[in-house]
């Protein structure tokens, strides 16, 4: 492998990466639902990249298809279908925050430095890969969290929808910095299985706010009283 095309492949695997941590603190200091959304476009897309250097930096060529499908489905069909659904429900904004967005972000920034050092520990590991893939683990570990954290913060069941996907971002991010990826058809799976999976809560979204004029969490909450 030639070795100028590996350090490019790290220097902008390491590039694209930082994009996408970028748009998950993007997320976290949004209120606009169309905008989560985007972004959540723009960081699949970025994910699907990643893959793509990965493919042509180290020859991992099983990963083409998981990149491809990365791109089509994350970065435009869950968003379409998203998109969709905000048009139908005519709810643009996320109001009400558990957590304020200075304080999310800030929080944020101590669950990368988190991230950081559970990495870094790994990384120690004398079986440790020392290349850029494995570097992008601290991203993945903080995409993880930060999906997790949006899900438990934020009221709206669209919202949740994009912690959870973002979480699962992260997920496909830290196959590919430990173990250049997971067997194809695992990979291929997993995918339509998010597909079905959005498309299903999309519909439940839509049946929320029929019901309750609202799709904030707080209204299903309100059934166990």
């Amino acid at each position: 492998m030639d070795l100028t095309n590996i350090q490019t492949a790290e220097l902008l695997i390491d590039i694209f990466a930082a994009a996408i941590l970028v748009t998950a603190f993007l997320i976290v200091s949004s209120r606009s639902l169309v905008f989560y959304i985007r972004l959540f476009a723009l960081q699949s897309f970025f994910l699907g990249v990643v893959a793509l250097l990965v493919v042509l930096g180290y020859g991992e060529t099983h990963i083409l298809i998981a990149a491809v499908l990365t791109i089509a489905i994350k970065a435009i069909a869950i968003p379409v279908v998203l998109t969709r659904v905000i048009e139908r429900i005519h709810v643009q904004k996320e109001i009400r925050f558990s957590i304020s967005i200075t304080a999310s972000l800030l929080l944020c920034g101590g669950i990368v430095i988190l991230a950081d050092s559970v990495a870094q520990s790994i990384l120690r590991s004398p079986h440790a890969d020392a290349t850029a893939v494995s570097r992008v683990l601290s991203v993945s570990i903080a995409m993880m969290l930060i999906g997790l954290f949006i899900m438990m913060t934020r009221r709206k069941a669209l919202t949740q929808i994009v912690g959870l996907l973002t979480m699962e971002n992260g997920v496909f991010l830290s196959g590919l910095s430990i173990t250049y990826g997971m067997p194809l058809i695992v990979e291929i799976g997993i995918f339509f299985d998010i597909l079905v999976a959005v498309l299903i809560l999309g519909v439940f979204v839509f049946r929320i706010n029929k019901t309750f004029e609202s799709i904030s969490i707080d209204s299903l909450r309100s059934l166990r009283h």
